[in-house]
């Protein structure tokens, strides 16, 4: 890390690096807790729609991660300055919760089913057969198809649940249009996180614990990347992949010290 400008601006995966399974990962509230006593730019990112910033910081805060609703940056926030850079103030039919509809408002879209400009799909616990139904119409009538992310599966205490890339499979069948993803690990997300804070890719760097999202992303957008091994990816896969992050480490607890490095 040491052959390219001092690191002056952290993002990270939230899932799998700070929290897993309801849990904070041990290390976690010391480095958000070093980051914020350093004053360095940092965003928590995750590519669930489902929650706005602040709920997920009061989420954090009760697994005793003091992380501001401005220092989280999600998949749904990234969709909606997505679509207003694309086509200010337009109008959307939105299949998701109030993380998505609350940040497509907060964008100046209206939400209708009446020939909108664009279907939108996001995480939701409870997709329903009549509002795909509605979405798959709409599209084959001209709406254009954007998705928050392409996680085909969501954890649960109970096991894997459908998620947004397992319905827009669904939905990609049944009218033969692909949806757009701005999720990770479209480099996009990262792009826009990065101007959130106002940082420079060659002096930031990504965590994550996925190969396939968090890092195949940092590295296209230009940044350094850590992975952890304390979510999806283990160190016996990071050979098979094409690219390679920049350091590999068991957790967050491991980054703590490089904060001040």
């Amino acid at each position: 890390m040491s052959e390219r400008r001092p690191i002056e601006s952290w993002l990270s995966d939230m899932d799998g690096v700070l929290v897993h399974e309801g849990q904070a990962i041990p290390g976690a509230a010391e480095f958000v807790q070093r980051l914020k006593d350093s004053g360095r730019a940092f965003l928590v990112l995750t590519n669930n729609s489902i929650y706005t910033r602040r709920d997920l910081s009061a989420r954090l805060a009760q697994l005793g991660l003091d992380v501001p609703a401005d220092a989280i940056f999600t998949s749904a926030l990234a969709t909606a300055a997505f679509l207003s850079q694309q086509r200010p103030e337009g109008t959307a039919y939105v299949i998701g919760e109030a993380g998505l509809t609350t940040a497509l408002h907060e964008a100046g879209y209206v939400l209708t089913d009446l020939s909108p400009d664009y279907v939108v799909l996001g995480e939701t616990r409870t997709y329903s057969f009549s509002q795909i139904t509605r979405a798959i119409r709409l599209i084959e009538r001209g709406a254009r198809f954007v998705a928050t992310n392409p996680d085909p599966i969501g954890p649960s205490t109970e096991g894997s649940l459908p998620a947004t890339g397992a319905v827009a499979a669904m939905i990609t069948k049944a009218t033969g249009v692909a949806p757009y993803f701005v999720g990770k690990p479209n480099p996009l997300m990262m792009r826009t996180a990065l101007n959130v804070v106002g940082a420079h890719s060659e002096s930031t760097v990504m965590i994550g614990d996925r190969m396939d999202t968090d890092v195949v992303a940092g590295v296209e957008a230009g940044l350094e990347t850590i992975l952890v091994l304390s979510g999806v990816t283990r160190k016996e896969d990071v050979e098979r992949f094409p690219f390679r992050p920049t350091r590999v480490v068991d957790s967050i607890a491991d980054v703590v010290d490089l904060v001040d490095g």
